[in-house]
């Protein structure tokens, strides 16, 4: 026997050993380790499939938050459009009353003016009629100190208001 060709009974042993050894790892490793091997295979699955879960979980809510941020710039911009419309009555009612304020304040400092310039003529007139008085009785007792032109004044003055 040489080196390459082995014996019957190093033959026998080795076949012996591997068929002990295949026994014993069927018996008590090979069931452990497809059972280990089928439950990481389970969890490889089930861990896949959450993710697939979770990912789509992930999509609803990034699509419910486009539509929550669509909806949310549709409501800010209605409230900004209500806000504008609601300042520009207030502005325009303010305006109103503003015209018609200053409207009335014209007309009363109008009618007060008048007013003045009423009372104010009216005192002119008093005070040119007292002076025209004073006047006229200075003439008067000038030119009628003596009694003969006093005689004549009133025969005039007489004549003149008979004829109207």
């Amino acid at each position: 026997m040489g080196i390459i060709e082995p014996g019957i009974g190093l033959l026998f042993w080795m076949t012996l050993t591997f068929v002990i050894l295949l026994f014993l790892l069927a018996k008590f490793a090979w069931k452990p380790i497809v059972n280990a091997v089928n439950d990481r295979e389970t969890s490889i699955v089930d861990a896949l499939n959450q993710a697939k879960l979770a990912k789509k979980e992930m999509e609803d809510l990034k699509a419910d938050n486009e539509r929550i941020i669509r909806e949310a710039k549709i409501e800010r911009d209605a409230i900004l459009k209500e806000a504008r419309e609601i300042k520009d009555r207030i502005v325009g009612e303010a305006k109103d009353v503003a015209k018609s304020e200053g409207d009335k304040l014209i007309a009363a400092a109008k009618q007060t003016i008048e007013t003045e310039k009423n009372a104010a003529m009216a005192d002119i007139k008093t005070q040119i009629g007292a002076l025209s008085v004073n006047i006229a009785e200075s003439i008067l007792k000038q030119k009628l100190d003596n009694s003969e032109a006093q005689n004549e004044l009133v025969q005039n003055y007489l004549n003149k208001s008979n004829l109207n």
